[in-house]
């Protein structure tokens, strides 16, 4: 550590506060391109996150223009391909477990309240299959967002990797509301990894982690006003003298 980082005095805690408290997953985006300078300037502060011995595992992957036409394309027809035929479903499988294989309360609770919420802020029943396959194609659309990242790791890694990538995301998600970016970070690319992989030039050694929309938020977007409810301090904490 320098004694600059041991000397520096955060005096403004309430627009970190801002930053943090304001990131929601947002599903929509404008059309307006983010500066690469915009981008580096996120990833150079979000490269300060922790991580174990300094392992930094993290690799970034920035998706604009053509390229993210073609990885969108390619998986959006895979995605319509499943729901035609469920049993192609088997072809795309994640690499690691980001859900529990057993559901039990509260979470399961919390994951039906998040979903139909959602869709009933949309108008979109448990009967409207077309129309939630549309919904959830969404996420490989980038929500229209100019901006898609994708993070990799290497396979030679372990879980405590991706505890480090946790905390290397959250940076670049506050550091994106800090210059007035919104993100969605979406776990919903991970099934379609042997089609992304290969796209974005990423190497065999590598697995997906996630992958990030990235952009200025639809104000005016009925989706964006969906932000999910968080259980208090005192439901979550245990105070030991």
């Amino acid at each position: 550590m320098t004694p600059t980082q041991v000397s520096t005095v955060v005096e403004d805690c309430a627009s970190v506060d801002a930053a943090i408290e304001s990131r929601f997953a947002a599903r929509a985006f404008l059309p307006k391109p983010v500066p690469r300078q915009t981008i580096e300037a996120i990833l150079e502060v979000a490269r300060r996150a922790p991580s174990g011995t300094n392992t930094q595992p993290w690799k970034v992957y920035v998706l604009q223009g053509a390229t993210l036409a073609a990885v969108s394309g390619e998986v959006c027809a895979a995605h319509d391909a499943i729901y035609a035929n469920p049993l192609l479903a088997a072809d795309y499988r994640e690499e690691y477990d980001y859900y529990p294989r057993k559901w039990v309360s509260p979470y399961i609770d919390r994951r039906r309240e998040n979903g139909w919420s959602l869709y009933g802020l949309l108008g979109i029943t448990k009967a409207d299959k077309d129309k939630m396959h549309a919904q959830h194609q969404r996420n490989f659309r980038f929500f229209d967002a100019p901006l898609g990242l994708m993070f990799t790791i290497d396979r030679v890694l372990e879980r405590g990797s991706l505890v480090d990538y946790g905390m290397f995301l959250q940076s670049i998600m506050v550091a994106a509301r800090a210059r007035g970016l919104h993100t969605c970070p979406q776990a919903a690319w991970n099934g379609y990894a042997r089609l992304v992989l290969p796209r974005i030039g990423a190497g065999a050694d590598e697995m997906l982690v996630c992958g990030m929309s990235m952009g200025y938020a639809d104000e005016s977007a009925l989706v964006n006003s969906f932000h999910t409810p968080r259980e208090p301090v005192a439901g979550f904490t245990r105070w030991l003298d």
